[in-house]
């Protein structure tokens, strides 16, 4: 990549909005690392001249398109620029005749790109609103990252908005306006240690976490509403004759109900306390927490989102999920996370965005920018 390139494209076309992206995704940016992408977007807000451009100290990137009135509530549209990925992966594109293949291509780089995206449009149609719009890129969505980006941002904006517009690069014919309650645990268990053969009887730090999952994996979570659980990492150990003497996981649970979750976490932290005894000790921190919340379906932000889906002859449906959403929809302020296309293989090396739809997908976004102030 020519890292020198910093495009403004007079005219907007979804081929520009497309280069953009591939230009955003070929700069690495892990959770906890997205300074060099943040930094190519800022310049980028400067280019394109918009007002109080800057960067907060997590990281968050802003900039604001003034609206005609000073005192009209502004909207908020925001796009996370981490990844999954770490700073040694392959960032290669592919190119086929319907598709791009790329490593974060549509998680988020193409979410980051529409918000440019956007401001060509408008400015393109000579399109002036009475509300200003404030274009967040955002970090610390995916992961561990635990939504510390989108915390800040609501911390700055806080109720004082027409609402939070969340945009989702892969998430075109989904309207987002409820979100998953998350909890995430590192448990880590300690032991003694020793011999495989002499030793042999005492506790393993690697066999007691294993039962304690199998404890876990046991519970029995519920379908509706629907609740999740998973163990994402374990390890430990030193040798293949050793009794370790410390291993660790890290618990991912989930429901749509927020009552629901808190039951989960009652069992499991019951199995956490059961399990600490002489000669084993088990130590459970919280390393996420990603609250619930949700706006009804009759309100008039969700139906605008729907319609201006359906406007650009796409089906659009309702759905659920843990976004940056989470955090308003949470505290009770309006949000709604809408997609610019379609594609497939999320967080993998394969993963694709579907080219067709972008231009309508932006479009659709573009029309609920226009409208939401009207609401």
């Amino acid at each position: 990549m020519n890292k020198n390139l910093n495009p403004k494209y007079e005219t907007f076309q979804p081929s520009n909005l497309i280069d953009l992206a591939i230009q955003i995704q070929q700069i690495s940016a892990p959770t906890f690392s997205e300074g060099q992408r943040g930094e190519f977007v800022r310049g980028l807000f400067l280019k394109e001249k918009l007002k109080d451009v800057s960067m907060d100290s997590l990281g968050n990137v802003y900039a604001r398109l003034p609206g005609r009135q000073k005192n009209a509530k502004p909207l908020i549209v925001s796009a996370h620029l981490d990844t999954v990925f770490p700073a040694s992966v392959n960032l290669q594109v592919k190119r086929e005749a319907e598709k791009i293949i790329a490593p974060g291509i549509g998680d988020n780089s193409l979410g980051v790109a529409a918000l440019f995206g956007i401001l060509w449009s408008l400015r393109e149609r000579k399109v002036e609103l009475k509300h200003d719009i404030w274009f967040v890129a955002n970090v610390g969505e995916e992961g561990l990252g635990d939504l510390r980006g989108m915390r800040g941002v609501v911390e700055h904006f806080e109720d004082q908005v027409i609402c939070y517009l969340v945009l989702e690069g892969m998430a075109l014919g989904h309207v987002y306006h409820r979100a998953i309650g998350v909890r995430r645990y590192r448990i880590t268990a300690k032991t003694a240690g020793g011999h495989s053969w002499a030793d042999y009887g005492k506790p393993s730090a690697v066999h007691e976490l294993a039962g304690l999952v199998t404890q876990l994996t046991a519970i029995r979570l519920s379908r509706q509403p629907r609740t999740t659980m998973n163990v994402g990492t374990f390890g430990g150990g030193t040798g293949i004759n050793v009794l370790a003497s410390e291993a660790k996981c890290e618990l991912d649970l989930r429901s749509e109900d927020p009552k629901t979750l808190v039951k989960l976490i009652y069992q499991v932290e019951k199995i956490f306390k059961d399990a600490d005894r002489e000669g084993v000790r088990i130590m459970a921190e919280i390393i996420g927490e990603r609250p619930a919340g949700e706006i009804p379906t009759d309100h008039p932000l969700v139906q605008l989102a729907l319609t201006c889906a359906r406007e650009q002859d796409w089906d659009a449906f309702l759905t659920i999920g843990s976004t940056d959403a989470n955090i308003p929809l949470s505290m009770g302020i309006p949000a709604v996370v809408m997609g610019i296309t379609t594609g497939g293989g999320a967080h993998t090396l394969q993963e694709y965005i579907d080219i067709e739809p972008v231009g309508r997908g932006l479009d659709a976004v573009v029309r609920f920018v226009e409208r939401a102030g009207e609401i």
